[in-house]
Protein backbone atom coordinates (compact mmCIF):
# COMPACT_ATOMS: atom_id res chain seq x y z
CA UNK A 1 0.00 0.00 0.00
CA UNK A 2 1.47 3.55 -0.82
CA UNK A 3 2.12 5.87 1.89
CA UNK A 4 -0.42 8.27 1.29
CA UNK A 5 -3.21 5.53 1.07
CA UNK A 6 -1.54 4.67 4.67
CA UNK A 7 -1.80 8.32 5.88
CA UNK A 8 -5.76 8.48 4.67
CA UNK A 9 -6.26 5.00 6.76
CA UNK A 10 -4.79 6.57 10.21
CA UNK A 11 -5.79 10.08 10.10
CA UNK A 12 -10.11 8.59 9.14
CA UNK A 13 -9.10 6.50 12.31
CA UNK A 14 -8.42 9.09 14.12
CA UNK A 15 -11.48 11.65 13.28
CA UNK A 16 -13.61 9.81 15.02
CA UNK A 17 -13.57 10.72 19.09
CA UNK A 18 -14.37 6.79 20.00
CA UNK A 19 -11.35 5.49 18.07
CA UNK A 20 -9.04 7.76 19.75
CA UNK A 21 -10.66 7.08 23.50
CA UNK A 22 -9.86 3.31 22.58
CA UNK A 23 -6.30 4.50 21.77
CA UNK A 24 -6.26 6.07 25.18
CA UNK A 25 -7.44 2.85 27.13
CA UNK A 26 -4.62 0.72 25.60
CA UNK A 27 -1.59 3.35 25.18
CA UNK A 28 -0.47 2.22 28.99
CA UNK A 29 -1.82 -1.40 28.64
CA UNK A 30 -3.12 -3.49 26.02
CA UNK A 31 -6.96 -4.30 26.47
CA UNK A 32 -8.81 -7.45 25.65
CA UNK A 33 -11.84 -6.45 23.66
CA UNK A 34 -14.42 -7.62 26.03
CA UNK A 35 -12.86 -4.93 28.43
CA UNK A 36 -13.26 -2.29 25.85
CA UNK A 37 -16.82 -3.33 25.22
CA UNK A 38 -17.20 -2.94 28.83
CA UNK A 39 -16.14 0.57 28.59
CA UNK A 40 -18.12 1.40 25.61
CA UNK A 41 -21.45 0.19 27.08
CA UNK A 42 -23.55 2.74 25.16
CA UNK A 43 -22.02 0.49 21.91
CA UNK A 44 -23.28 -2.67 21.33
CA UNK A 45 -19.68 -5.21 21.01
CA UNK A 46 -20.47 -5.40 17.47
CA UNK A 47 -20.11 -2.06 17.10
CA UNK A 48 -16.52 -1.72 19.15
CA UNK A 49 -15.07 -4.13 16.69
CA UNK A 50 -16.28 -2.59 13.44
CA UNK A 51 -14.00 0.38 15.27
CA UNK A 52 -11.55 -1.97 16.40
CA UNK A 53 -10.99 -2.87 12.75
CA UNK A 54 -10.53 0.58 11.43
CA UNK A 55 -8.07 1.09 13.94
CA UNK A 56 -6.14 -2.43 12.47
CA UNK A 57 -6.25 -1.52 9.10
CA UNK A 58 -4.78 1.78 9.43
CA UNK A 59 -2.29 -0.26 11.53
CA UNK A 60 -2.70 1.59 14.81
CA UNK A 61 -3.44 -1.23 16.75
CA UNK A 62 -1.97 -4.88 17.01
CA UNK A 63 -4.61 -7.68 17.30
CA UNK A 64 -2.92 -11.00 19.29
CA UNK A 65 -5.40 -13.70 19.97
CA UNK A 66 -4.66 -15.65 23.05
CA UNK A 67 -7.36 -18.82 23.24
CA UNK A 68 -10.61 -16.87 23.21
CA UNK A 69 -9.04 -13.39 24.12
CA UNK A 70 -8.26 -10.92 21.76
CA UNK A 71 -5.78 -8.33 23.01
CA UNK A 72 -5.34 -5.26 21.47
CA UNK A 73 -2.00 -3.56 21.91
CA UNK A 74 -1.21 0.26 20.71
CA UNK A 75 1.08 0.59 17.85
CA UNK A 76 2.49 3.67 17.92
CA UNK A 77 4.53 4.53 14.79
CA UNK A 78 2.04 5.70 12.20
CA UNK A 79 0.86 8.30 14.59
CA UNK A 80 4.79 9.27 14.31
CA UNK A 81 5.07 8.89 10.92
CA UNK A 82 2.08 11.86 10.70
CA UNK A 83 3.34 13.34 13.34
CA UNK A 84 7.01 13.63 11.40
CA UNK A 85 5.49 14.69 8.09
CA UNK A 86 3.38 16.94 9.22
CA UNK A 87 3.94 18.02 12.57
CA UNK A 88 7.24 19.01 13.42
CA UNK A 89 8.46 21.12 10.62
CA UNK A 90 6.24 23.23 11.77
CA UNK A 91 6.95 22.88 15.60
CA UNK A 92 10.63 23.80 15.05
CA UNK A 93 9.51 27.09 12.95
CA UNK A 94 7.74 28.17 15.53
CA UNK A 95 10.37 27.27 17.86
CA UNK A 96 12.93 29.63 16.11
CA UNK A 97 10.00 32.04 15.66
CA UNK A 98 10.10 31.98 19.69
CA UNK A 99 13.73 32.06 19.27
CA UNK A 100 13.88 35.05 17.20
CA UNK A 101 11.22 36.60 19.65
CA UNK A 102 13.32 36.74 22.48
CA UNK A 103 16.37 37.45 20.85
CA UNK A 104 14.64 40.41 20.11
CA UNK A 105 12.81 41.45 23.20
CA UNK A 106 16.18 41.04 25.10
CA UNK A 107 17.94 43.48 23.11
Amino acid sequence: MSSEKQYDLVLKALADIRRRKMLDLIKDKPKTTGELCEYFRKLDRCTVMQHLGVLERADLIIVKRRGRYRWNYINPLPIKEIHDRWINNYASEAINLLARMKREIEK
